[in-house]
């Protein structure tokens, strides 16, 4: 991002403000944005600081701006790349070979503290220390879930559920391609039931979750077995559509 890029930017934002209008930050195929230009930033002088400034302050601009802004990153994004997209009130990623990394400290440079705070301010506690002290580079997953493998979150949400559910009740998951396996692990540490689910749209994998030995129990002292878990207590019987006659 040049100097007149970024004055553009700072441009189409007063535009779609004064119309209303939502906005979408987005790159070329395959790039969100690499950052600063660094042709300006290496000559050095009043230009180079005058960019910093401008895109520091493009940051806050996002973050007041009234209306949704939304960053669809369709691949790499590095450096300011990263904290104009954090900026943003929701971020749409793709799936891929792609790095996104604050990688400031990797190429000899002080984090500066505007970028430092939007980092705190978006990732958890371990993935910040990670993406500020060792400009680690996530791929899309771990940059949306958190965690090397991109499952922190789930591994949180799998502890709690044996607790949160109620008996016989199911929690749906949906997660991404390529993790249903090692989330049918951690359901089964877990001791819960898990049925996998492909939906052949998007190709998602969801993983519901049921407590499957309660659900045992207590058709056993009913002496249910097999029926529906409908009437467990807490549940609630779905009515169901009325049959039209056949014409």
């Amino acid at each position: 991002m040049s100097p007149d890029v970024l004055r553009e930017l700072y441009a189409a934002l007063d535009r779609a403000e004064a119309d209303g209008a939502v906005v979408v930050l987005t790159g070329r195929e395959d790039v969100f944005s690499a950052g600063f230009d660094l042709r300006v930033m290496n000559r050095g002088g009043p230009q180079a600081i005058g960019m910093l400034r401008l895109g520091y302050r493009l940051t806050a601009r996002v973050l007041a701006y009234p209306y949704p802004v939304i960053a669809a990153c369709p691949g790499h994004s590095m450096a300011m790349g990263v904290f104009l997209m954090l900026s943003a009130d929701y971020i749409i990623g793709s799936r891929g070979d792609f790095r996104i990394s604050a990688n400031e400290v990797a190429i000899g440079l002080t984090m500066p503290r505007v970028a430092a705070a939007m980092l705190k301010h978006r990732l958890d506690p371990a993935a910040f220390q990670r993406a500020v002290t060792l400009s680690e580079e996530f791929d899309p997953v771990a940059a949306l879930d958190g965690g090397p493998d991109g499952l922190d979150h789930v591994r949180r949400l799998v502890e709690d559920l044996p607790r949160i559910l109620r008996v016989c009740g199911a929690a749906v998951l949906e997660i991404g391609e390529g993790q249903a396996n090692r989330v049918v692990k951690l359901a089964t540490r877990a001791g819960l039931g898990v049925a996998r689910h492909d939906r052949a749209l998007d190709r998602c994998r969801a993983a519901p979750a049921r407590r499957n030995a309660d659900c045992r129990r207590l058709r056993r002292a009913r002496g249910t077995r097999g029926s529906s878990p409908s009437g467990a207590p807490g549940s609630r019987r779905v009515p169901q559509p009325p049959r039209l006659p056949s014409p």
